[in-house]
């Protein structure tokens, strides 16, 4: 059972795993939920986010994780607010908390909001939650311990607080400066240790029991009735939410698109040229879908069979070794190559008027002018001895010799396995031209050495 939940200061890791078998993430934050959804998770469950000084989760991201099939749950924190923001739409909330927000008796982020340690010790609690100051003022007042006046006092300072500096000695230093009777506040100081209720854990709970025992029933997957739309917005903040990768130990660990053009940056000159192949892989496939190009099942095969010959991976593993090892899932790599037979079809489409723009392109990388000179070199010298139109029999190699030249010393690598596929690949007409042009590189580099 495939679940991911969102968890920090509200519930420890270790507590929730008691009642769910889950793999429990850091308070969530914008793209965190399309990183887990990348996964193919059954369901999420979301209790604490962050907010503030980090963007919080989009509410898009929970949108798009439910189009994908997958049960999206909220309680306590961060994960009521969304719930009760996206009950319409199918994210179910849980627990008293999402209740009070639900039927308007709670409206204010603020109520759930509390300051915390780093991870390091376990998202700690630093204050405690104003809806949490609620229910237990709620639970002493039942008690007996305090008044309806004096409750409301209480509620009143503590609702005065900022968030991180709510806690029950700063409450009820207030209480006694306002002149709230000392003998209820000295009766609630002495109740709290044993009354303190802590709604946000309990409706926390109450969401992982209520995703185990639904995940037990093996529900379908989630099914919406409204329909995604597909933005710039949203295709710009999803190319650059990176993915949640799991180490070897099981700990989550999100890579960033920002963290690895980083890395490619730090090559200088190898993210130039990346930017540049992504620039026009961009426009290509705009171009595509602005010609309104169907990709048919013979594109597709045609791209796929072309591709695995590209990079020799011949047998199945090496293509499933290919797909982990550039981090794709069976369905982005679906829509990757479909991508890829966009853009071949555009290929032979715009081939002749393409290469007339390379002399250009040459130019803007500098290599025009050592291209231009080796060319004419290769010409003079061939004429000068006597190979105006040279045979093969100038060679003094069968055609096989020719090729295996070719690739094995000119290009330090094994013979393909289709030459005549692999001359289309690289610009030449036919496979003739193709011989014809390393015919011409053998008796030029033969006179050179």
């Amino acid at each position: 059972m495939s679940v991911y939940v969102f968890t920090g200061p509200t519930l420890s890791s270790e507590e929730a795993r008691a009642e769910l078998d889950a793999i429990y993430l850091p308070p969530v934050s914008q793209g965190d939920v399309y990183r887990a959804t990348l996964r193919r998770p059954r369901a999420i469950g979301i209790i604490d986010g962050y907010f503030e000084c980090v963007p919080a989760v989009w509410h898009k991201e929970i949108l798009w994780a439910m189009t994908q099939g997958i049960h999206v749950y909220g309680s306590a924190s961060m994960g009521t607010l969304r719930a009760v923001e996206l009950a319409a739409f199918g994210m179910e909330g849980i627990g008293a908390i999402f209740e009070a927000y639900r039927d308007g008796t709670l409206e204010d982020d603020d109520e759930v909001a509390v300051a915390h340690g780093p991870a390091e010790t376990g998202y700690r609690p630093l204050s405690v939650a104003m809806v949490n100051i609620r229910f237990t003022l709620s639970a002493a007042a039942k008690a007996g311990v305090i008044g309806p006046v004096t409750q409301a006092a209480l509620e009143r300072i503590g609702k005065c607080l900022f968030y991180p500096d709510r806690s029950y000695p700063r409450i009820l230093e207030g209480a006694s400066r306002e002149g709230v009777p000392e003998a209820e506040i000295r009766a609630f100081r002495e109740w709290l240790p044993r009354g303190e209720v802590n709604q946000k854990r309990a409706d926390a709970l109450a969401m992982l029991r209520a995703i185990r025992q639904r995940l037990a029933d093996d529900p379908e997957p989630k099914r919406v009735v409204y329909s995604f739309e597909y933005t710039a917005m949203w295709d710009h903040a999803r190319r650059y939410a990176g993915q949640l990768e799991m180490e070897r130990d099981g700990l989550p660990e999100t890579v960033t698109l920002e963290r690895l053009l980083d890395e490619l940056r730090l090559q200088g000159a190898a993210y130039l040229r990346a930017r540049q192949g992504a620039l026009l892989r961009f426009l290509a496939l705009e171009e595509t879908w602005r010609l309104g190009i169907t990709v048919t099942p013979e594109m597709l095969d045609a791209a796929t069979d072309a591709f695995r010959r590209e990079r020799g991976l011949s047998a199945p593993a090496e293509v499933e070794r290919w797909r982990e090892e550039q981090n794709l899932d069976r369905d982005q790599l679906a829509r990757w190559m479909s991508d890829e037979a966009r853009l071949r079809w555009l290929e032979r489409l715009a081939d002749r008027e393409a290469a007339s723009y390379l002399p250009d392109h040459l130019r803007e990388i500098g290599e025009y002018g050592s291209l231009l000179a080796r060319a004419r070199d290769k010409q003079r010298t061939l004429e000068s001895s006597g190979f105006h139109n040279p045979a093969l029999a100038d060679s003094g190699l069968t055609e096989d010799q020719l090729v295996l030249w070719y690739f094995e010393t000119r290009l330090g690598r094994p013979v393909v396995a289709d030459v005549k596929d692999y001359a289309r690949s690289i610009g030449f007409e036919d496979e003739d031209a193709f011989r014809r042009a390393i015919l011409r590189e053998f008796l030029y580099t033969l006179r050179k050495d």
